[in-house]
């Protein structure tokens, strides 16, 4: 008997990993990047350089502004057929 509808359940496990993967990535980068900082506060050098150059960086890495419109069409919201 044939199938009414497509059984997508290995498409939508396999999507699930390699999403799951790259947001245990990019998770272990920004931890990566918070504990860099903890060590520059931790460590009291000479020059105030190095807490200068980590707090730019911080402040690159975690306070970008990104547009609502930009987040909701790289998940595809627009590209939808109910809107």
């Amino acid at each position: 008997m044939k199938q009414l509808s497509e059984n997508q359940q290995d498409h939508l496990a396999a999507k699930f990993h390699i999403e799951d993967t790259h947001l245990t990535q990019a998770s272990y980068l920004a931890f990566l990047k918070i504990q860099s900082w903890k060590f520059v506060l931790r460590t009291a050098p000479e020059e105030d350089r190095f807490r200068k150059e980590a707090d730019e960086m911080i402040d690159k890495a975690f306070f970008n502004y990104v547009p609502n419109t930009h987040i909701l069409s790289e998940e595809g919201f627009y590209f939808t057929p109910e809107n």
